[in-house]
């Protein structure tokens, strides 16, 4: 029993070998590529039947075209799995080729490369014969016959499988891309400092920095590029190629990673220099972080995606669990959806910019921070708000801060005993005190005596300061409280208080008192331009004292 079990699993051995060996021949598309492979090794080499894969009459371009296309195929990394390849005769192709006989090796990679079926025989197309050359010339771009032909027998004894002349040509390559690399570096630096300065006048030290970090990462893609192009002179093989090319490939994808992270860093801070030029305070600051976030994760996400591909995995599988997922997180995070919607909002109407003093139904304040879910709003009492930006696009907002002026009324009440010639003179001065004062818009205020209060001759003040800036208002305020006072004092002008005042017009042995005013138009106009000139000498040394130190802090 046992030595029947034994000869049942050799006969079945003998029968799994031979059902795994592949015939030569044209019958299928596996036994044409498997001949050609075949017969250009060294243990089973025969050039004439290697040729026979090609339906051309001159044998001599045949023998040529198997030669070239063989080292193509082992340059450019495509290993073969005779395995995978069909072994059936009638084989159609319904993908590529619309229910074609034929039959493409390597659909993404090499799609000029493929076999068609003639009088039920596969043979390489007529068009992969004619594409040979100009293949060979892309992948070969420095020949690679002078190299195995002519180097001396030394060369080509191998040490660990290469040869000799192979480790020489590696070592050129490397000191060769070391020179090209600093090279480049310093061509795309100088580039790069070129357009700097056509586009911003202020130079930085953070500029030249993001420069030199972005021009390292494109001279290495280059230089990888370049060796790409080189190595297949070298003539490695078609495994050793193919872990090279999916290294080369994962190490251009990282570089150009860095390289768009460091392009968006160099834009940031190049927009941040020409802003600090022109405005210390903008949204477009307050932009420029989150923008900034928001182009660095996408850069990392679409590099990931591509980096996954390379490693073999579906794009499409990946694309579609990120969607799903991402649909299940948006539908459990709807507020913060919300407000990253009211964020972009913001940032596209601009109703406000940092430092602006805002009025709502619910908050007064100035606004500090616009981020990317909230805005902080620091109100008059220091305390800070901190509101949904979602809330914050749909509510009314007075913005204070977007005032052309700010606009000052008041009234003043003076005694009712004040002569009108005396109001007459006191209006016109403050006018002119108004008209002279170097933060009020002079072709808006009005100064008249507007009516009779309980206890005072109302004098109405409608006045239209330039700044937008609330503590720049006050100072412009208490200059011209100043000026109205002394204006005031000097005419003789009483401003009159709550006050009840009982007045006999006649009494025995008394005589009525004389309130004192002076109405004497000489005297009024003389102390009138003498309070003039005094506030328009003080605006003028304000002013002056002003300017120095603005340039003293320049």
């Amino acid at each position: 029993m046992k030595k029947i079990v034994i000869a049942l699993l050799f006969i079945l051995s003998i029968n799994f070998i031979n059902s795994q060996n592949v015939e030569t021949g044209l019958r299928t598309p596996q036994s044409t590529i498997y001949t050609h492979l075949y017969y250009l090794q060294k243990n089973s080499y025969d050039i004439d039947k290697a040729a026979t894969v090609f339906n051309i009459k001159d044998l001599e371009k045949a023998k040529k075209a198997s030669i070239k296309l063989k080292r193509i195929i082992e340059a450019k990394g495509l290993k073969i799995n005779i395995r995978r390849i069909s072994n059936n005769p009638n084989y159609i192709d319904s993908l590529h080729y619309y229910n074609s006989s034929s039959y493409t090796l390597f659909p993404k990679k090499a799609p000029k490369i493929y076999l068609e079926k003639i009088n039920n025989k596969w043979y390489y197309s007529e068009e992969t014969f004619n594409n040979i050359d100009s293949i060979y010339n892309d992948v070969f771009p420095f020949g690679i016959e002078f190299i195995i032909d002519l180097a001396p027998h030394f060369f080509h004894y191998k040490i660990l499988s290469i040869e000799v002349w192979q480790y020489i040509g590696v070592l050129i390559l490397v000191l060769l891309s070391f020179l090209v690399f600093y090279l480049i570096k310093r061509i795309i630096f100088t580039f790069f400092k070129k357009i700097e300065k056509s586009i911003t006048k202020y130079a930085s030290s953070d500029i030249n920095d993001y420069i030199n970090s972005l021009s390292k990462p494109m001279a290495l893609i280059i230089v990888t590029y370049l060796i790409s192009k080189v190595l297949p002179v070298l003539d490695l093989g078609a495994s050793v190629y193919k872990t090279i090319y999916i290294f080369i490939d994962i190490f251009i994808s990282v570089f150009w990673i860095f390289v768009f992270i460091k392009l968006i860093r160099l834009c940031v801070e190049i927009y941040k220099q020409k802003q600090l030029s022109t405005s210390r305070d903008s949204l477009d600051n307050q932009l420029l972080p989150i923008v900034n976030n928001l182009l660095r994760g996408l850069v990392y996400s679409i590099g990931i995606l591509h980096l996954l591909t390379l490693l073999g995995v579906d794009a499409t599988t990946v694309i579609a669990g990120a969607s799903i997922g991402g649909l299940a997180v948006a539908l459990a995070s709807q507020d913060t959806v919300k407000n990253m919607i009211g964020t972009l909002m913001i940032f596209i109407d601009k109703p406000f910019h940092i430092g602006d003093w805002i009025e709502s139904a619910d908050v007064v304040g100035t606004v500090e921070e616009v981020g990317f879910r909230s805005t902080r709003i620091r109100a008059a009492d220091t305390s800070i708000y901190q509101i949904p930006n979602s809330k914050l696009s749909e509510i009314v907002i007075n913005n204070k801060g977007l005032r052309l002026f700010r606009r000052y009324k008041t009234e003043l009440g003076v005694r009712y005993n004040t002569p009108p010639k005396l109001i007459e003179a006191f209006v016109l001065g403050i006018r002119t005190i108004i008209d002279k004062h170097p933060d009020t818009s002079s072709d808006k205020f009005n100064v008249e005596f507007t009516g009779f209060a309980d206890s005072s001759l109302l004098i109405m003040i409608n006045v239209y300061f330039k700044s937008g800036n609330w503590g720049t208002e006050q100072s412009a305020k208490h200059k011209l409280h100043i000026a109205i006072l002394e204006l005031a004092q000097a005419i003789g002008v009483d401003f009159a208080f709550p006050t009840s005042t009982l007045y006999i017009e006649d009494f025995p042995g008394k005589i009525a008192k004389d309130m004192g005013y002076n109405t004497d138009s000489k005297t009024i106009a003389k102390n009138i331009n003498k309070v003039i000139a005094d506030f328009e000498r003080k605006a003028n040394s304000d002013s002056a004292t002003d300017s120095s130190d603005v340039n003293d802090e320049e």
